[in-house]
């Protein structure tokens, strides 16, 4: 399976639908929650060029949010990627 990481505060409702997707498809991942950690949001930051979340990584690409890892899995490229 593939290597997943998103980053991730609680009370996210991207987080929680973008998770969901995940596990609907039976993808493990890696979760890092930002909510409190600065030093985790900072790395996300730096990372994803971006501060909202969530924010996904496919075997080191990244997709960016929710809105993109739905996007993907609605044109069909989200399993390729997983594959």
């Amino acid at each position: 399976m593939s290597n997943v990481v998103i980053y991730t505060t609680h009370w996210c409702p991207f987080c929680i639908r973008a998770k969901a997707l995940l596990k609907h498809k039976g993808v493990r991942y890696e979760e890092i929650p930002v909510d409190g950690d600065p030093v985790a949001r900072q790395q996300m930051a730096e990372r994803a060029g971006a501060t909202s979340v969530p924010q996904i990584w496919i075997n080191e690409q990244h997709i960016g949010g929710c809105d993109q890892l739905v996007g993907l899995e609605r044109s069909g490229e989200l399993d390729p990627l997983l594959a």
